[in-house]
């Protein structure tokens, strides 16, 4: 059974860095590419950014967080993680991780991402 569980959110000042971080079960890395998403209460979820599989380097972002977040993966932890830089107040969301194209029984908890300016 495939869990994801998202976690490395908090409070932090414009201009500040957080890193998040997904952590797997059920051996997806080789099979799914991972996705960041992000949810303001009101809006629609809304893709953050993207790695590849095990063995596919392939990265992409959304334009909004281009520049300042790199997402990465560590597959012997089974993990992805998602390093945020100048964060901005517009980034302020409960990000979500999940696969590519999102599945709705894979949805966690995500973790609140609150920028103040």
């Amino acid at each position: 059974q495939v869990q994801l569980v998202e976690s490395g959110g908090g409070l932090v000042q414009s201009g500040g860095s957080l890193r998040l971080s997904c952590a797997a079960t059920g051996n997806i890395f080789n099979r799914f590419a991972i996705c960041w998403y992000r949810q303001v209460p009101g809006k629609q979820r809304e893709f953050v950014a993207v790695i590849g599989s095990d063995g596919d380097d392939y990265t992409d972002y959304a334009d909004s967080v281009k520049g300042r977040f790199t997402i990465s993966r560590d597959s012997a932890k089974t993990t992805v993680y998602l390093q945020m830089s100048s964060l901005k107040s517009e980034d302020t969301a409960v990000y979500y991780c999940n696969v590519l194209p999102p599945r709705e029984d894979y949805w966690g908890q995500g973790t609140q991402v609150t920028v103040s300016s």
